[in-house]
């Protein structure tokens, strides 16, 4: 019997979006129901980014870039409070409750997915019920107002117990695959700006898993924007919170950046492995070359600075 459940309810997921994206226009641009709010429609009140800890395991969340007092960033716009809100990724797990999990058609169209039968918990593309609706937009008002054309989106890695697979439904049901974490990476999208998309995130294990996304675009001045962020997922019945303490920080390992169109804005990594190889080269050639401590003499003591307790 649950299995049947479970049948019907992919069944319904799938045929649901294909019926959706036929009619929507463009065909990979799914159209927010009234009764949802439309990114960008409430930019006095979502204009502040918020604060603490958030676990979000239902209703519509938006991933996308902003400005942020004037600094492009990447960030969550939270739609399930009044006030829509603004995140830092940093502050936010993106819970996949149990009740996503789903099996694989036997429609071999889905075979991306797994073998027909096998288990998959999927964040479809159109709003379920009590099961998180995670979509993407470029519609931002600044960003709307200033970008040019698109904004590409990049998956740069993914960590986490199974695989990742984000797809479309497009006419008469037909996936399109936009990110496949089992393929080499990275891979890249394209947004139009000022459009707002809905998907299928699919996830084959239960666990945490955090994905590395870059978003950059070049404004109508000509100048460059980049921000790279982690989106943290928790799948399963496990403790969302656990997810947090999970790897580094989500932060981007380097500034958002503003360039003059064409040219880089940072020295390659490269030469900072180079000139650290330098300096510890240097250092061992100073040990070797001082005098033999004087035995019976105090030894040098190493005093590491306190980590932070990741609060």
């Amino acid at each position: 019997m649950n299995n049947t459940r479970s049948r019907r309810r992919t069944a319904a997921l799938l045929v649901a979006g294909a019926a959706l994206l036929a009619v929507a226009s463009p065909p990979t641009a799914v159209a927010v129901p009234a009764a949802s709010p439309t990114p960008g429609a409430e930019s006095d009140a979502a204009a502040e980014t918020g604060r603490g800890r958030t676990v979000i395991g239902d209703g519509h969340i938006d991933m996308g870039p902003r400005f942020d007092h004037g600094r492009w960033t990447v960030q969550i716009r939270d739609d399930t409070g009044r006030p829509a809100v603004w995140r830092n990724t940093e502050d936010v797990v993106l819970q996949v409750r149990d009740r996503a999990r789903v099996e694989v058609p036997k429609d071999k169209t889905f075979g991306f997915l797994g073998s027909p039968g096998s288990r998959v918990w999927l964040l479809p593309q159109v709003q379920q019920e009590g099961v998180l609706w995670p979509g993407w937009n470029s519609q931002e008002p600044e960003v709307a107002a200033t970008v040019d054309r698109e904004v590409t989106w990049q998956l740069l890695d993914v960590e986490g117990p199974g695989d990742f697979i984000l797809f479309l439904n497009g006419s008469f049901g037909t996936p399109t695959v936009v990110f496949d974490a089992r393929r080499k990476l990275p891979q890249e999208t394209g947004i139009d700006v000022n459009s707002h998309v809905h998907g299928n995130w699919a996830f084959t294990r239960p666990g945490t898993y955090l994905l590395r996304v870059r978003m950059s675009a070049k404004s109508k001045d000509g100048a460059d924007h980049t921000d790279t962020r982690t989106l943290r997922f928790s799948v399963g019945p496990q403790d969302p919170r656990k997810a947090f303490a999970t790897g580094t920080s989500s932060a981007s390992p380097e500034p958002s950046k503003k360039t003059p169109s064409g040219r880089g804005s940072a020295a390659p990594l490269w030469w900072g492995a180079v000139a650290a190889a330098v300096v510890a080269l240097t250092a061992v050639v100073v040990v070797l070359r001082r005098r033999p401590r004087t035995e019976g003499a105090e030894p040098a003591v190493n005093r590491s600075t306190t980590e932070r307790n990741g609060e």
